[in-house]
């Protein structure tokens, strides 16, 4: 374990240089002298002057302020300290503000460095403080020059909080991550608004005037110091701009030009002053810009480029590869601060798009929250907290020795005895050893994000040239040793890849990747069962993406992924087009498990800046989450019942956050109905929690309001409240279907409200108790008990729940199973089985079972509302418990139920509605791993032993429905209502 850092001030370096100070401070009155007499107080003048001729001068000169922490403590010293500040003087000029501000850092320094140096603030408190100050000093420094400017007329002026004055000032860098060093420089940006100066046309000159003037004051060296260092080089394309640059320019910048190590850069960007509104209006408008709608590898080798360029920069000296004591870079060496700051910044880059609970601009608060999110090993998160928290704090000592902006290491021995003495450390020695353990393994994590690249070659086991108009013949040989039937069309494929012949294969760094990738690649394709097949369809997928660097990059850096994509695209041809034509569904399978997508979509939309942008991160994550659920029960890692719960999460988390979002747009333009609100209420395959590949979602929407409000108020046209309510439930179903760049959220069925189709879009709550208490067909009523509640005021939910238990139980009795029993047999009249493999609709199949539990829920429910559940394995097990289903036959339907969804999925997955009898290759292999489980012990898992299985599953099903039920026999007119033709075949049995 690590030795930690000393809670109290260490011992002395230079003793005699120690006692200089204590006897030099003892002179300077009866408190001082007293102070150090004390223990306390003379250690900490002795590890001042022992160590820092810097801390040591400011000591002497600010007596005052360490007798003052002595007897208040740091942090009411450190107010004291900034109270000044604000305390000059509206009219003041710029001498008497520079000299109040040099002080105040000058005694700043001093509190901060001796509350760290005695142990009483920990590395978070201190780079705070240093940030506080940096803050205070830059806030009232260019509200003077801003003051200025408005009185010249130059500068519109500024309201409360800068508000109006048209100038925005951007803290960067450790300055805007509240994380400046002890004796840094402060990274700022200034930009300005045109249209707010009284001239537009000279906006620019005053606010390049303001720049360099605030530059001036901050960095100006008197005979009482300076305040801070100063450095605007990370404008918007720094090297080519004026000091302050206008913010429509540069959110265009941004959004055309902008580079990664910008992107790295804003995220740790906030307002610290002028019109800080402005500020953050402009952070809101390029968010899109640092946080990307789609997982980006493909930036990993340019920020690494970075580094290698700072390495280049200086020489390799103290800040190359080798790992050293003297000398080293503690910032931008090999196993510095750097890298982990890169380490950070990337995965933050990487991931921070989808989940918004990774932007945190510190870095210790960012690995805590990497790691929380499963992006990065807890280990590996501690070790770079760790290794963090030491470093910096070595670099403040380096820097406080004589207020230089230093991270290097001493090369004399003398010099590093010092650091390791100031450090707490009593030699060089335990200094270097843990210091080289933080390098080592800051080092080795760096390394497995930025450096391993996976080995890909040497995989397909023979030549594989690609190069020429030409078939290589040897390259021929080992593709069809391979397993791929046709060599030479697989050979002029990837001959087109190379050739450009893709758009995602035209840039040189797309070939490089794809180069370094096709041994893999290859590899994966001959995995499967039709290797040709595989590679056409990843043809495909390439033919539809505009550029492919992003995919072939998060294959060079998640090469597990290739195994998973190429067996999807072997044994699914429907996810494989759905792939097609939603790329980004793919980073579903890096996402972290089938519910991070759910987890994080409250988040996402909660972050959005407008109602679009809400629709766009819904959609991209519900693609990426389907995507993920489909892929993982493809891959047997789910079975159906947990496919389908993570599916119907999915759509819930979906529902649940839009909603607010749509009725919050359509308030803006509508106001409120006084006492109203909306629900969703989920039927069907959703509201029972068993959603299949490619479900629709049933759904009923319920609304409420006060007696006495006619009408919406509040908005811009106020609507009587059944058209307010019909219309904002028309524009949430539009936000559900309307098509994005990544596809729909959902197509959306909702003919199980009240009168289907011929009803309104929204229903009344009372119009929705009234009709299933009076009007209501059975059909209604058995969907009725797959309703769920899933979004709305609660307790809006829970009226709409006991509304629902009362019209199930409200007309129980024998009548309903003969309704049933006569709709299933106008069913098999006029809905018959679509081929061999629908299971849904076949004798025996997936319907009946859904009836018997429907059926007697709706048939008993009075005398037994505990039976009520949505779930039809729920509603079985149910009706077990109280005794109106045998727990032997409950036990069977659940398990047939079971086999023929577990059928009906992996059918969905791999061939779409399948009507032929025999079944693609992969299909079949596929469909026997997923029902081997539900076939009897001992059997053999072939296509034979399934169908055995699914005509004795067929005939126990037929024979509890008639059993339970009644007998089938061809049906004509049914009191049931509505033929079931016309009722919705996913969302109910019926």
């Amino acid at each position: 374990m690590m030795p930690e850092l000393p809670t109290r001030p260490p011992a002395p370096f230079d003793p005699a240089a120690a006692e200089r100070l204590v006897a030099g401070f003892a002179e300077r009155g009866t408190a001082a002298r007293a102070y150090a007499g004390t223990e306390a107080g003379r250690a900490l003048l002795a590890a001042l002057g022992g160590h820092s001729p810097y801390l040591a001068d400011l000591a002497l000169r600010e007596a005052e302020v360490l007798l003052r922490m002595a007897e208040r403590g740091p942090d009411a010293t450190f107010a004291t300290v900034l109270d000044p500040i604000g305390r000059v003087a509206a009219d003041a000029g710029r001498g008497p503000l520079g000299a109040v501000l040099r002080r105040a850092k000058r005694q700043g320094a001093l509190v901060i460095a001796a509350a760290d140096i005695a142990g009483l603030w920990d590395l978070g408190k201190v780079t705070g403080a240093l940030s506080t100050l940096a803050d205070t000093a830059i806030k009232a420094a260019a509200g003077l020059l801003l003051r200025e400017a408005a009185a010249r007329g130059e500068l519109a002026p500024a309201r409360a909080n800068g508000r109006g004055c048209g100038v925005t000032i951007l803290g960067m860098g450790k300055l805007g991550a509240r994380e400046l060093n002890y004796s840094s420089d402060v990274d700022l940006m200034v930009l300005f608004d045109p249209e707010a100066a009284p001239d537009p046309d000279r906006a620019q000159s005053a606010s390049v005037r303001l720049a360099r003037e605030l530059v001036k004051l901050l960095e100006e060296r008197t005979e009482e110091g300076y305040v801070f260092r100063t450095d605007l080089r990370l404008r918007p394309d720094g090297a080519a701009t004026p000091l302050a640059v206008s913010i429509p320019a540069s959110v265009a910048y941004y959004g055309s030009m902008g580079q990664n190590w910008e992107r790295a850069a804003m995220v740790k960007a906030r307002p610290v002053a002028g019109d800080k509104a402005l500020g953050q209006a402009f952070l809101d408008e390029i968010r899109p810009f640092v946080w990307r709608r789609h997982l980006d590898f493909a930036m990993i080798a340019d920020i690494h480029s970075i580094k290698r360029q700072i390495h280049a920069v200086h020489g390799n000296r103290g800040a190359g590869e080798e790992l050293a004591v003297a000398g080293h870079d503690v910032k931008l060496g090999r196993g510095g601060i750097r890298e982990i700051e890169f380490t950070v910044q990337v995965l933050e880059l990487i991931w921070g798009g989808r989940d918004p609970k990774l932007r945190d601009p510190t870095t210790l608060g960012a690995l805590a929250a990497l790691a929380g999110a499963g992006r990065l090993d807890r280990r590996a998160a501690a070790d770079l907290a760790d290794a963090y928290a030491f470093l910096r704090t070595v670099e403040h000592r380096l820097q406080m020795v004589a207020d230089r902006q230093t991270h290097r290491l001493p090369e004399d021995p003398d010099g590093l005895a010092r650091i390791a003495s100031f450090c707490g450390f009593d030699g060089v020695e335990s200094f270097g050893a843990v210091l080289m353990g933080h390098f080592q393994r800051v080092a080795r994590h760096y390394g497995k994000l930025f450096e391993s690249a996976p080995d890909l070659s040497g995989e397909a086991g023979g030549n594989l040239v690609f190069t020429g108009t030409e078939d290589d013949p040897a390259t021929l040989e080992t593709l069809k040793g391979m397993g791929f039937t046709n060599p030479s069309g697989v050979s002029a494929a990837v001959r087109g890849w190379h050739h450009g012949h893709r758009r995602a294969t035209r840039s040189e760094r797309a070939r490089e990747l794809l180069t370094l990738l096709m041994p893999a690649l290859l590899a994966a394709f001959a995995k499967q069962r039709e290797p040709d097949a595989t590679l056409a369809r990843f043809d495909t997928l390439l033919e539809k993406q505009p550029t492919g660097v992003q995919l072939l990059s998060l294959f060079q850096r998640n090469p597990h992924l290739l195994d998973r994509v190429a067996g999807i695209l072997g044994a699914a041809p429907a996810l494989a087009d759905h792939l097609a034509r939603v790329p980004s569904a793919l980073e579903g399978l890096l996402a972290g498990g089938t519910g991070s997508a759910a987890a994080a979509l409250p988040d996402l939309v909660g972050a959005a800046r407008h109602y679009e942008e809400a629709l766009d991160g819904a959609r991209r994550l519900v693609a990426e989450g389907r995507f993920e659920i489909d892929a993982a029960a493809l891959e047997g890692l789910l079975d159906v019942d947990a496919a389908g719960q993570a599916r119907s999460a999915l759509a819930d988390a979906a529902i649940t956050a839009l909603l607010p979002v749509v009725t919050r747009d359509f308030a803006a333009r509508h106001g409120k109905v006084p006492g109203g609100a909306m629900a969703v209420v989920a039927m069907g395959k959703l509201g029972g929690r068993e959603m299949q590949p490619a479900s629709d979602l049933d759904l009923v929407l319920i609304y409420d309001h006060a007696p006495d409000a006619p009408e919406s108020v509040g908005g811009g046209r106020s609507l009587p409240a059944p058209t307010y309510f019909a219309r904002l439930a028309a524009q949430f179903v539009s936000a559900l279907t309307s098509p994005g760049a990544d596809g729909r959220l959902y197509e959306v069925d909702m003919r199980l409200r009240p009168s289907g189709n011929k009803g309104p879009v929204a229903t009344s709550l009372a119009s929705f108790e009234r009709y299933h208490a009076t009007e209501s067909w059975t059909w209604e009523r058995m969907a009725l008990t797959r309703a769920r509640p899933v979004a709305g005021p609660a307790a809006l939910r829970r009226r709409i729940a006991a509304a629902a238990q009362a019209g199930i139980a409200g007309r129980a009795g024998p009548a309903v199973l003969a309704d049933a029993v006569a709709m299933r047999a106008r069913m098999l009249r006029d809905l018959p089985p679509d081929g061999a493999w629908d299971v849904k609709a076949m004798p025996g199949g997936l319907v009946e079972v859904e009836f018997v539990a429907q059926a007697l829920q709706c048939a008993f429910a009075g005398k037994h509302p505990r039976i009520i559940a949505p779930t039809t394995r729920d509603a079985l097990s149910r009706l077990a418990r109280d005794r109106l289903l045998p727990k032997e036959e409950a036990a069977a339907l659940i398990r047939a139920e079971r086999l023929w969804r577990t059928i009906q999925s992996v059918l969905r997955l791999t061939v779409g509605r399948w009507k032929a009898e025999a079944l693609p290759g992969s299909a079949e292999a596929m469909l026997l791993r997923a029902c081997a489980p539900l076939l009897a012990e001992g059997e053999a898992v072939d296509l034979a032993a399934l169908r055995g299985t699914m005509r004795r599953t067929a005939m126990e099903v037929r024979a509890a429905f008639e059993r339970h039920l009644g007998p089938l026999s061809p049906a004509g007119a049914s009191p049931a209502g509505p033929s079931p033709a016309t009722a919705p075949s996913e969302g109910t049995a019926a």
